[in-house]
């Protein structure tokens, strides 16, 4: 048997009035979705442990069957382990987002969060800009490293967890009273927008419409993590295929295998293709028993507030990931089991993380059924089924595919 989780990151929502009062998931044209969950079973899970922030790190480890009141030690020491820095125990990680701020107001503290992402940056010119910041922030206690678009690292030597804000959460809010309360920190990121608001590429970056990425913004802090084997915990021999930090910290961590798929960004128009064969070539030629297709994109709209886009992102994780790799595990004589499920819900109305359950749907090559339902929230809820601990789903998923 072979198994494979498909993650749409963020892609529960809340009814919309423009969506003629259906959610993205409900509204967008999911046929192979649809046509899984009537062969199969549907019902909500509750990723999000009550009291814990509404993260893709806490989600994310919890569908994966690691409890984040255990595991987790904070979500940049996570991407940590993805760049590949040692962390002692006595460092602290924090990510650092290259955003947008706003320009006009002559102090720093006065001005608005306008991107978390400035526009989907590419990898090379955010890394560029970060350079530009290392060189003149840089100390031995300091240290930054470059990650994917706008997602980078400092590391603090001998420094303190605290609770720091995610930009994203506070999308066109006055900033001041969201930096860091660290006098250090604090500062650091108003520096920062000194070095980056008239550097060539943002000079660029103006003059085709896009976002310029002014600001580093820190969040995320946390220690060294420690997760247990995958492979021990579960018995399978496990990929991971993402183009996130956060999602190949884990793997790392999780002694899984990491899939490189060029062409995979994390944005809207991801390598969604190249994902699906990648995961069914590692099930069927390479000999692994289970895959995690992490995709983005349904995030990253919601964030935008796009509720076009995130339908796009939703119609493409079912046409682009879901039939190839239904069908490439079907043409190589698989049995398999498919979990498609979000991590956590991002509406489009608040633009930002929530913690409420989230539909899934879980299809057993082996074991097909007859129903009428389809995949999405108001089915999903209405279906009887309901895990309430996330990182309980994993074990959930491997006795449906153990029921045969």
């Amino acid at each position: 048997m072979k198994y494979a989780i498909v993650l749409g990151d963020g892609m529960a929502d809340l009814p919309l009035e423009e969506l003629q009062g259906m959610t993205p998931l409900e509204y967008a044209k999911t046929p192979v979705m649809d046509e899984l969950a009537a062969a199969g079973e549907i019902g909500m899970v509750h990723t999000i442990p009550d009291g814990m922030s509404p993260g893709s790190d806490t989600a994310n480890l919890s569908v994966l069957g690691y409890d984040p009141r255990i595991y987790y030690s904070g979500r940049s020491p996570l991407e940590a382990l993805s760049i590949g820095v040692d962390m002692k125990p006595e460092d602290v990680s924090l990510r650092c987002n290259i955003v947008t701020v706003s320009e006009e107001e002559a102090e720093y503290e006065e001005k608005r969060i306008l991107d978390h992402s400035s526009d989907e940056i590419p990898t090379e010119d955010a890394s560029v800009l970060l350079e530009a910041v290392k060189k003149e922030l840089e100390t031995e206690i300091y240290k930054f490293y470059a990650g994917t678009s706008y997602r980078h690292l400092l590391i603090w030597k001998g420094g303190s967890v605290m609770d720091l804000t995610a930009p994203h959460d506070v999308l066109g809010q006055t900033i001041g009273q969201h930096l860091p309360k660290d006098a250090v920190l604090r500062e650091m990121m108003k520096k920062s927008y000194d070095i980056l608001v008239s550097h060539p590429i943002n000079i660029e970056r103006r003059k085709k419409g896009l976002n310029p990425a002014n600001s580093c913004w820190f969040w995320g802090a946390g220690t060294r993590p420690a997760l247990t084997s995958f492979e021990e915990k579960t018995g399978l021999k496990g990929a991971m295929i993402s183009a996130v930090d956060l999602l190949k910290g884990i793997a790392v961590g999780a002694s899984m295998k990491n899939i490189f798929v060029e062409g995979a960004t994390g944005g809207l128009h991801t390598n969604y293709e190249g994902k699906a064969q990648a995961a069914v070539d590692v099930l069927t030629k390479e000999n692994y028993d289970f895959v995690y297709i992490h995709v983005e994109a349904p995030d990253e709209m919601g964030h935008q507030g796009s509720i076009d886009k995130k339908v796009q992102a939703i119609e493409y994780l079912d046409e682009r990931v879901i039939a190839p790799l239904k069908a490439g595990l079907e043409q190589a004589g698989e049995e398999f089991c498919i979990l498609v499920m979000p991590d956590h819900p991002t509406p489009i109305a608040i633009r930002t993380h929530t913690g409420e359950d989230v539909p899934y749907l879980l299809y057993n090559s082996g074991k097909v059924q007859k129903n009428t339902w389809k995949y999405n929230e108001k089915e999903a809820a209405e279906s009887g089924y309901h895990i309430s601990r996330g990182c309980e789903m994993i074990d959930y998923l491997l006795q449906s595919g153990s029921s045969l």
